[in-house]
């Protein structure tokens, strides 16, 4: 249950990472000697940059991942 309150941009944000990061253990998840993507899709790596600058947190990753984990709290 999330703990802090997020603005809808900041939750946008928030949002568009983690669908990144969803996005990249996908691609990665498989067996050992599968083959890897070398990229992923850019409409992806897209939301997640104009949200964070929706929010106001492009280029300040400490602020972001605050934000993340407090909304988000590892398990």
């Amino acid at each position: 249950m999330p703990t802090a309150v997020l603005t809808d941009r900041e939750r946008t944000a928030v949002q568009a990472y983690l669908r990144l990061l969803h996005t990249v253990r996908a691609a990665f998840d498989g067996p050992p000697d599968a083959a890897r993507p070398f990229l992923v899709p850019p409409a992806v790596l897209t939301e997640a940059e104009e949200a964070l600058a929706g929010a106001g947190l492009a280029g300040n990753e400490e602020a972001f991942f605050r934000l993340l984990h407090d909304w988000c709290p590892p398990t």
